[in-house]
């Protein structure tokens, strides 16, 4: 939800926030940034399509913190980062939150496993060590590709942290999915 004040600045997290911070990286059309948000963005921090990109670069103009950079055909408006714009993206990344609201549905899995039967627990937690070993498999060729790829000096590629801590929060998740295995099985019973 955008929670907006009469000067325009944005209190918590929103598609706003998001579009600011690739921005930053130098300017781009409604069509650009609805494509970054079809790649790793949309899929692992922030979803949004075109519907609503669109209509938050008119209200981000209207808040003066980007500015049409430049008009093509068929009303392709490229937009860039303003100083004020720069500031709201600064003011928002250098201020942790207090208090988020969360909806995680994996942390929530996580907290009602224990609420299923043991068979179905272990097959739960089976697929979730799964996909994130698919997911550690996928995302480590990536990021050593890049780093093989980078030069001493050279600013990081975009989007290079986010990747790494992705990688780094499937290997935790599979961790820990292994090792509730092992407490699951160490508790339970022995058969026969």
């Amino acid at each position: 939800m955008d929670m907006s004040d009469r000067t325009g600045t944005v209190r918590f997290m929103s598609l706003r926030h998001a579009l600011l911070g690739l921005l930053a990286h130098g300017p781009a059309s409604g069509y650009d940034l609805t494509r970054a948000f079809e790649g790793g963005i949309g899929q692992y921090a922030w979803q949004a399509g075109h519907s609503r990109i669109y209509p938050e670069l008119g209200k981000m103009a209207e808040a003066e913190q980007v500015v049409v950079d430049e008009a093509g055909p068929r009303g392709r408006k490229t937009y860039t980062l303003t100083d004020a714009g720069r500031t709201e993206l600064r003011r928002w990344m250098l201020h942790w939150p207090e208090q988020a609201t969360v909806r995680d549905e994996t942390v929530l899995r996580m907290f009602l496993v224990q609420s299923l039967e043991p068979d179905d627990a272990r097959r739960l937690l089976e697929g979730i060590a799964e996909h994130c070993a698919a997911e550690i498999a996928r995302l480590r060729p990536v990021m050593e590709a890049e780093d093989a790829e980078h030069h001493p000096g050279d600013p990081l590629p975009f989007g290079r942290l986010a990747g790494e801590y992705g990688l780094r929060q499937y290997e935790a998740v599979h961790g820990w999915a292994l090792w509730s295995l092992e407490r699951m099985a160490a508790v339970e019973p022995a058969v026969g």
